[in-house]
């Protein structure tokens, strides 16, 4: 089992399509970030000890406020019908793939963080999410 400092992230997103396809981003700080639930068997798909969960820093990773070694954090775009219409350019306006993450069995899982603040493709919009959201 892995340390956060020691997840393997591997980001072909980023790597083999083209840049129109998404943006680099950060996501936006939140002051003082907790813990709100903590899902065991996600952290072992991903080799997480899951003792790290009790660490201080721990929320502040995956809220986006400390980044993760190697994670390459992106915003997607996509296009798609919304409201009846085709609409070329949607994306993700408040979610960041903060990377792919390989497990030792060759596995890869993406970490995405929803309401992690404005992207390019937020549309004026905050880019926040509440935890009921979908």
């Amino acid at each position: 089992m892995r340390k956060l400092e020691e997840l393997d992230f591997d980001n072909t997103y980023g790597r083999r399509l083209p840049e129109a396809f998404y943006s680099w981003v950060t996501p936006t700080t939140l002051t003082d970030p907790y813990l709100v639930s903590f899902n065991a068997a996600a952290a072992e798909l991903i080799d997480l000890d899951p003792r790290e969960f009790e660490r201080p820093d721990f929320a502040e990773y995956f809220s986006g406020s400390k980044p993760f070694p190697k994670a390459e954090p992106l915003a997607m775009l996509y296009a798609g019908h919304q409201f009846g219409s085709y609409v070329p350019q949607l994306g993700d306006g408040r979610a960041i793939l903060l990377g792919e993450v390989r497990n030792r069995r060759g596995e890869k899982w993406d970490l995405q963080l929803k309401g992690a603040g404005p992207t390019p493709y937020s549309r004026g919009f905050d880019g926040r999410a509440v935890l009921r959201s979908t």
